[in-house]
């Protein structure tokens, strides 16, 4: 019992456990791995946390801030409530586009340079965004290339024997079949 008990106590006793021990240096502690994401996650949502977090803002900034995001969504239900508005009352909607038609032409071409720089200003920062992840996925072209032709390489390797190709003709015919005869025989 002693010797038993010695052994034991080597392998698992003085608060260590070396086959634990062992087999993580082969695998990831389960454990282990995921109190590490649990830290990172909670690390990151901080981060975020404080990069949103206002502080030291005035009045009149966080105005602006609000009146920055009402031009696309009031465009957007505007023109939907025009749709109702010629389906609830056509007269009144006739009268109001009769109105917008004595618009003068260059106050159309004044609010088509307003929406255009507002709109524009944003397109041109998603497209110099877009145009960023291009260069970088370039930057990555010659690599893949490199990965494609290694794969390509290892599909042509050939084995130094031929194999030998049997063709159907080559079949031996089957004989008869004695059981299948006898079975004939008794019907």
């Amino acid at each position: 019992m002693g010797l038993i008990q010695t052994l034991l106590s080597t392998v698992f006793g003085s608060g260590r456990n070396v086959v634990a021990e062992t087999a993580e240096v082969f695998r990831v502690n389960a454990e282990a791995e995921a109190a590490r994401g649990a830290t990172a996650q909670a690390a990151a949502l901080a981060q975020f946390g404080g990069e949103f977090r206002v502080t030291g803002r005035s009045g009149f900034d966080r105005l602006m801030d609000a009146l920055n995001r009402i031009p696309r969504p009031a465009m957007a239900l505007g023109t939907m409530a025009l749709f109702v508005a010629a389906m609830v009352d056509p007269v009144w909607f006739a009268a109001r586009m009769a109105g917008i038609a004595l618009v003068p032409e260059p106050l159309w071409w004044l609010l088509a340079a307003i929406v255009s720089f507002y709109f524009g200003a944003r397109h041109q920062s998603k497209g110099q965004d877009f145009q960023r992840e291009i260069a970088a996925t370039m930057v990555a072209v010659p690599q893949v290339v490199r990965t494609v032709q290694d794969v390509n390489a290892l599909r042509d390797v050939t084995p130094d024997v031929e194999s030998e190709v049997i063709e159907p003709e080559s079949f031996a015919e089957p004989g008869e079949n004695p059981a299948l005869a006898d079975w004939r025989n008794t019907r």
